[in-house]
């Protein structure tokens, strides 16, 4: 028959014992193959990097893209999974760096490339046996075995095919343009990577004198980034705004903008003592508009700047216009360095500006100016060890020069490299970029094919994304990473893209190239012959950024298009994929990016996106704050199931998860501790009464209600399941099952424990068992895709223990589909007016104190829907009344006391008050309530005609007839009769007596069969009521007798109603 269920609960020991039983029978294999010839419903797994350790936010990424997959399977479907390795990149590279003790690279080159390459190559995998165990342990199913990896050839190959059509298209060019720049990691960033490394700061602005060059005036002008100052060559205004000359109250003359001349200058005004100005901060001269002062001459801030624009031949040092200027902040003229910012670039484009660059490309300021070899941006930790930050030397400067006006703190979001932490500097250089603007509204179409989850991120904040797109830097200045597939010739410039190992040896004319390792260094070494000249070609330096890599994976993990074309096409696009937000502008852009260029499609077509584990107070986790948490000790605490379940059903995927023990024992608690007691019953009982469900079917016609009720339940259920996960609703899901597990247990079971309990097997028993088998079978199948270990557990001992054809493992079944002939919505909806009425019952109860085992005599309902019979019954059996009657009108057990809402009334009525207060207390209460729920307001004719009380004037209070106690709400109100007789007494006594009883066999470690004597000591009262009612306690206990005086067995003191009793026990 059954295995025994051990009640302990240790969910984490068994999980690894089914975790084995997967491992050892294949089961994940098998179930990928039996739906081969399923239809295809695709998963592409977001690859992480093998040289990070998994933190908590894996677990919850894992879980979704676990379960999903899991569902869709049971439906059915045929569903790969390839698991995946991000290998490439910074993250790489920066490990290795900290490993070999070398920083930045000029030390990387002076290791040797080579080396450090085949170091990278060892390092991605320094975590994968922990990434395989986490994944493992909690429950994601997946193709470790052959994953597909970033760093292959192979891999690289399919990306030098994408690459080569975007070249084919004239869609990848090199451009000369500023760029968002690491100067630790000395290669440029794409906008999606700047967008992920965002922090506030506080730094110091500067307004700067910049002195006219034909006048003793000043042009006041504005910068958040000093360092920027030596590179200055031009200031600029906007052309429609108004600009004013005036005489400062510091003895300077200023040209600034009329907008701002207040905020800017305020604080040169004279006042008094008490705040009144003496005199004032400024007066105006002139007034001009913008485009009157373009031109206009300033002397250069420094001679550096100049010097480098007079080797260029190029004009600089005027006034320039252009209506990105604002008058928000500063002083309306900004000063402009078109080497170090995308809107300077612009101006300096249009006015042919000298390009001034007084910072080198390892962020240091260069030896021409004042402030050579200082930092332009360091990190904390540089200026620790040293390093003298640029920022605070120039405004030094300048306030020596008297050049300075103000240095403003301010505090802003600053961008940081995204894996070094340094903050990032706007660079001119010359990059390679993808031309996404050209393709924008191709990437805004397919958006709006995909069904994002929440519709707001779709809409919103990738939307929004891709409407202000811009091209893509693909180009890193590093070493690890897919190398660019561009050949540029040494004599000619020409170039070429090559678009296969094939080419590449054809090209080449050495066959053996076909099978060249394509990493640098070994790929900087091929050299072809120029088709325009006959100069040598040799490969560009740089390598590709490495979400290319990722967003590269729908073919390249294919190798497409050089084999598996049946399969890329039979899996593209995926049908569902799943990360965290922040990947907004990671992974689900690069895909969409590479998936518009290439196949002019969305490359997936639903999206959840997921929100940040954070810790029970709502901050992100982190190692230096000590709140984060530990996957591997989290998951050997609660279990993989009780974490998974808590991802479920805590809230919707995309909001934050604020992770805590007792959230996750919470959940625990309600569904899994429920769901295992619920069967720990069945199987108890079914194996004391040998039953097996295999020789009985359920007979629909010969159930009881609650059977009737509990099953059409269980169909709602799995519909509402079944629908909910269909539309990746995971919440409401998790939900509906909470909700059934609850009224299966503390319900369904609660109201049918004596049919278990009865004697023989009759049919009602039957029905029972094979009612409560049914649920637990079904309920267990229909969970099995958000926790795998618990119900494979069930599913193993209540069907493969009895049924040797069943299939081997609950996540080879097929998903449940309702039975709608077991849905009935009426029953449903009277039971579910009947449990509210339980629920209120139970309250007055508490309300009265009067304990469940006392018996009452008699209560009365008014509801919607007036229950027949059967359920009348069940309310009473359950709230242990002698009757329960429907009733329209409960106002004779309440009434209604007002007094008048002071905040309300007063104001209105303050004259009448006292009256008011004398006309409420003499009221009617039930019949003024009346009024007032029909006319929204009652009337005191007797105080005056024009007064009218809504409910938001009135204090109400219900207040009920003694002996009486009520509960409800608008729709179902419950009074309970409250007066107790000495029959109703004496058998609430014997109730206390029988649950004594039940528990001292517990306590004395009798089995649920055991047949006992029981014998009886007390006061007088005690004996003659126990004397009276031997019958009905020894009945209820399974006691053979019950005598007065005393027996060897167990024995208790009681105090039992007031009344102090001993009883003993024995077999």
């Amino acid at each position: 028959m059954y295995q025994k269920v051990n009640s302990d609960l240790n969910f984490v020991d068994r999980e690894h014992e089914v975790e084995k039983f997967w491992n050892e029978n294949d089961i994940f294999q098998k179930s990928m193959d039996s739906r081969k010839e399923g239809e295809t419903y695709t998963f592409y797994d977001g690859p992480p990097t093998a040289n990070g350790k998994p933190h908590i936010g894996h677990v919850l990424t894992r879980v979704i893209k676990d379960m999903i997959p899991r569902y869709q399977t049971m439906k059915g479907k045929y569903v790969p999974r390839k698991a995946g390795w991000d290998t490439h990149g910074l993250p790489v590279e920066l490990e290795v760096e900290k490993k070999l003790g070398l920083n930045g690279k000029e030390q990387i080159e002076e290791y040797g490339m080579e080396p450090f390459i085949k170091e990278c190559k060892e390092s991605v995998w320094k975590y994968k046996g922990m990434w395989e165990d986490f994944s493992g342990t909690v429950g994601f199913w997946a193709d470790m075995e052959n994953p597909y990896v970033t760093y292959d050839d192979n891999f690289i190959e399919s990306e030098w095919w994408a690459l080569k059509q975007i070249w084919d298209k004239k869609l990848l060019y090199k451009g000369f343009k500023v760029v968002p720049y690491c100067p630790r990691c000395g290669t440029p960033l794409s906008s999606q990577e700047v967008a992920q490394g965002y922090k506030t700061v506080k730094e110091r602005s500067a307004v700067v004198r910049f002195k006219a060059a034909d006048e003793d005036a000043y042009f006041l002008a504005w910068t958040t980034t000093p360092w920027t100052l030596p590179s200055n060559v031009a200031l600029c205004v906007n052309p429609e705004d108004t600009y004013i000359k005036v005489k400062a109250a510091d003895g300077y003359t200023y040209y600034l903008a009329e907008a701002l001349a207040d905020k800017v200058l305020g604080r040169l005004a004279k006042t008094d003592d008490e705040g009144n100005v003496t005199a004032p901060a400024y007066e105006v001269l002139e007034t001009y508009k913008g485009t009157d002062l373009e031109r206009r001459a300033y002397e250069p801030l420094y001679a550096c700047a100049k010097d480098s624009a007079d080797k260029q031949r190029k004009t600089g040092f005027y006034v320039v216009c252009d209506s990105y200027v604002t008058m928000d902040d500063g002083t309306g003229i900004v000063h402009i360095a078109p080497a170090f910012g995308e809107d300077d670039a612009n101006v300096g484009r249009k006015y042919d500006l000298p390009l001034v660059q007084m910072v080198d490309e390892a962020g240091r300021m260069k030896e021409e100016t004042p402030f050579a070899g200082m930092r332009a941006k360091p990190t904390q930790a540089e200026i620790e060890k040293g390093a003298i930050s640029a920022d605070p030397e120039v405004l030094k400067d300048l306030d020596a020069r008297k050049l300075l006006f103000d240095a403003p703190k301010f505090e802003h979001d600053y961008p940081h490299c995204w894996r070094c932490d340094t903050p990032l500097i706007y660079f001119a250089r010359e990059s390679w970029f993808i031309k996404m603007t050209e393709v924008k509204d191709e990437l805004v179409a397919n958006n709006k094919t995909v069904n994002w989850i929440p519709k707001s991120i779709g809409e919103g904040r990738f939307g929004n994304w891709l409407e202000n797109v811009q091209d893509w830097g693909v180009s890193r200045n590093r070493y690890w990473g897919t190398p660019m597939n561009i050949w540029e010739c040494d004599s000619c410039g020409h170039q070429d893209a090559i678009g296969s190992r094939e080419e590449l040896a054809e090209r080449s004319g050495k066959p053996e190239h076909k099978k060249i390792e394509l990493h640098r260094p070994y790929i900087d070494e091929v050299t072809m012959t120029c088709p325009d000249c006959g100069g040598e070609m040799h490969r560009i330096p740089e390598v590709l950024d490495c979400w290319f890599d990722s967003g590269a994976m729908p073919f390249a993990q294919h190798h497409y298009p050089f084999e598996n074309q049946d399969k890329f096409e039979q899996q593209f696009p995926a049908e569902f994929i799943s990360e965290a937000v922040d990947q907004t502008r990671g992974w689900f852009y690069s895909l969409m990016a590479e998936s518009t260029l290439l196949f002019g499609k969305a490359p997936y077509k639903n999206v959840i996106v997921l929100g940040h584990v954070q810790d029970e107070n709502g901050q992100k986790m982190s190692k230096s704050k000590g709140n984060a948490v530990d996957p591997f000790d989290a998951l050997q605490t609660y279990g993989a199931d009780a974490i998974r379940w808590y991802f479920y059903i805590n809230s919707a995927p995309w909001l934050p998860n604020r992770f805590h023990g007792k959230a996750v024992q919470e959940g625990q608690r309600k569904f899994l501790s429920t769901l295992w007691n619920t069967y720990a019953f069945f199987v108890l009982y079914a194996n004391i009464d040998e039953f097996d469900a295999t020789k009985y079917s359920l007979e629909y016609d010969k159930l009881a209600l609650m059977d009737k009720w509990v099953l059409s339940r269980l169909n709602s259920t799995i519909k509402t399941v079944d629908e909910c996960l269909g539309d990746y609703k995971i919440p409401e899901a998790a939900r509906a099952l909470d909700a059934f597990v609850d009224e299966m247990s503390n319900w369904y079971v609660r109201r049918c424990r004596a049919r278990f309990w009865a004697k023989g097997m009759e049919q009602d028993k039957i029905n029972a068992y094979m009612t409560l088998y049914t649920c637990l079978v079904e309920i267990s199948k229909t969970a099995a895709p958000m926790v795998p270990f618990m119900t494979e557990e069930i599913y193993q001992n209540l069907v493969r223990s009895i049924d040797k054809d069943a299939k081997e493992s609950i996540h080879l079944c097929d998903y449940p589909v309702c039975n709608e002939a077991y849905i009935d919505a009426e029953l449903e909806a009277n039971m579910e007016e009947l449990l509210k009425i339980v629920v209120f019952g139970r309250a007055c109860r508490n309300t009265s104190g009067i304990k469940n085992r006392q018996p009452i005599g008699q209560m009365f309902i008014r509801a919607e829907q007036e229950l027949s019979d059967v359920y009348t019954e069940i309310i009473a059996d359950e709230l242990n009344v002698k009757a329960a009657k429907f009733t329209q009108d409960v106002s004779e057990f309440t009434t209604y006391t007002f007094k008048p809402q002071l905040r309300t009334v007063g104001p209105k009525y303050g004259k009448f008050l006292k009256g008011i207060q004398g006309a409420l207390a003499e009221l009617d209460g039930n019949a003024a309530y009346a009024d007032l729920q029909a006319n929204g307001f009652i009337t005191l004719p007797e105080v005056d005609e024009s007064i009218k009380l809504a409910e938001e004037d009135l204090l109400i209070t219900m207040t009920q007839k003694e002996g009486y106690v009520t509960d409800g709400d608008n729709s179902v109100t419950v009074v309970l009769d409250t007066n107790l007789t000495e029959e109703l007494l004496e058998e609430g006594f014997v109730r206390e007596v029988i649950s004594k009883v039940q528990t001292m066999r517990k306590e004395a470690d009798f089995d649920v069969m055991d047949r006992i004597h029981i014998a009886y000591e007390g006061s007088e009262k005690a004996a003659d009521i126990i004397s009276r009612n031997v019958t009905a306690i020894t009945s209820e206990v399974l006691a053979d007798e019950i005598v007065a005086g005393s027996n060897a067995g167990y024995s208790k003191e009681w105090n039992i109603n007031g009344e102090t009793v001993t009883l003993s026990v024995e077999r």
